[in-house]
Parts: structure tokens; sequence; C-alpha cells
């Protein structure tokens, strides 16, 4: 049995020399061809799809720095002698104005206020005010509004070059605020903005999270308090005006001013005990 399986795997060996190569008919180098075909087809659909997307976000970012350059533009207070000044950016930058050297910093709440720093010899002057507000019959609720009028007076009062740059929090509602708080956040920002621009300032307006993260109040654990004590440290001469609670609209109006400055909040690390 043995030997016959050896002699008939003996007869199944094949003589390389014997051999020819085998040629590929026609229809397999269509075959070839045509999966060549598509694959490069494919190929430049996927590089084509890529390059349109491409395309496509470029010009979606160039529209938008041109939206926003053309609405910073619109409230940015007109020169005579140019017509317009150059739009301010919400880093803090935008020109040789005169009012270059002046900031001002809103919180735009009807609790909020209003802070202004200026040039005094070498150094800056800082001066913080509640913003004026109204108690006005909203249905049956009394509730607080904007004294325009008082607004700008008190802005007025300031002596501010014209162009002088003022910092606004941006509104950004919350669901849980509903929709009485949208509206009166909304009328409030507007109405700010209004002010501002008829009164000869420029009007950048920041991100809440922009001027955050800039001090490192970003955090979720990060509070009112933290605020109060940030503006503390900045200007330590206004520290007596927030203390309480309640004067965190004074804190953070003072913090979007110094952002606008670009002053840096350094804490002082204590020393090692070892």
């Amino acid at each position: 049995m043995n030997t016959l399986s050896s002699n008939f795997r003996s007869r199944l060996r094949l003589d390389p020399a014997t051999l020819l190569p085998l040629k590929p008919s026609s229809h397999t180098l269509l075959l070839i061809h045509r999966r060549r075909r598509s694959s490069s087809s494919a190929s430049s659909a996927v590089n084509g799809a890529v390059n349109g997307a491409f395309r496509v976000r470029s010009a979606a970012r160039v529209l938008e720095a041109q939206l926003k350059e053309e609405w910073l533009g619109s409230l940015s207070f007109p020169f005579p002698d140019n017509g317009r000044s150059p739009a301010p950016d919400s880093n803090g930058g935008g020109g040789g104005e005169s009012g270059a050297e002046w900031v001002v910093g809103i919180d735009p709440d009807a609790s909020g206020a209003l802070a202004l720093l200026k040039p005094d010899g070498s150094a800056f002057c800082a001066q913080v005010f509640d913003t004026p507000y109204l108690q006005v019959l909203v249905g049956k609720r009394v509730r607080k509004r904007l004294d325009a009028r008082s607004i700008i007076h008190l802005l007025r009062s300031f002596g501010a070059p014209p162009g002088t740059r003022a910092y606004i929090e941006q509104s950004n509602p919350f669901p849980k605020d509903g929709k009485q708080g949208w509206w009166s956040g909304g009328f409030t920002y507007g109405l700010w903005i209004g002010i501002l621009v008829a009164s000869g300032f420029s009007v950048v307006p920041v991100p809440s999270n922009l001027w955050k993260n800039y001090f490192g109040l970003s955090r979720s654990t990060s509070s009112k308090d933290d605020s109060r004590k940030a503006a503390s440290v900045l200007f330590p001469d206004l520290a007596s005006s927030l203390k309480r609670k309640k004067d965190h609209g004074r804190a953070e109006a003072l913090l979007i001013a110094a952002y606008g400055k670009g002053l840096a909040l350094v804490v002082e690390s204590e020393p090692d005990a070892t």
C-alpha cells in the first residue's frame, strides 16, 4: 500500500522545466484595468471631497471673520477725521487712538457695575460704580431696569477721550433663566451697547468664559467669591468696596476692565516651611 502511494505521488511530480508561464486572458486584463480605474476614481473622489470640505471651512472662517469685523466696526465710535476708528478686537487690540490708555469694564446686569481704568502718571487709577437702575412695575412684580439717563450722566462725568474702549460681558442666556431672564438680559445688554456707542465709546463684547479663563476663574468650583478675591488682589485700594457678597458685580466689572487692559493676576506663593 505504501509502495503504491509512493509511486502514485512520484507520478504527480511536475518538472519545472516543462512548465509554461500562464498568460492572462483578455477578459482578465480587462477586469484588472477596470479595478485600477475604479480605485483611481475612488481615490480622486475622496481627495476631491476632502479638498472641497477644506475650501468650505476656509470660506466659512473668512466669512465669520468678516462679519465679526463689520459688527465690531459698527460698535466703534466714528471719528470725525477719518470717518471711523479702527475696529477693536476681543483680545484687547485696537489701534493708537487717543483713548487707548483708558479702559472701561462693564458687568451689564441691572445689579452689575461699571469700572474705569485711566492713566495716573506712570500708573493708572481704578474706579468702580454700581450700575444706576430704577424700580419698574412689570406685570404684577417690581423689577430692576437700567436708568439710561443716569448712566449717560455717569459716562460723561469720566471725561474719557472719544473712542475709549469699553469691554462689556457678552449676553449669554441660560435655559434656567426663563423667558423673563432672557428678555431682561438681552434688553440690558443692548441698551448698554447703544448708550456706550452714542456716548463716544468703542464697544468690545467679551464672552464670560474668555475673561474668566484669563484669570483662572472658569473652573466648576469657582464662585462669585473667587471673583471678589481676584479683584481685591488686582486692586487692593478697592478691596474695601468688594467685601460683601453682593459686590460681585463690582468685582466682575473690574476684572473685565483688567482683561481689556491686559493686567495679569499674580498670586504670591507661600514660602516653604522647610
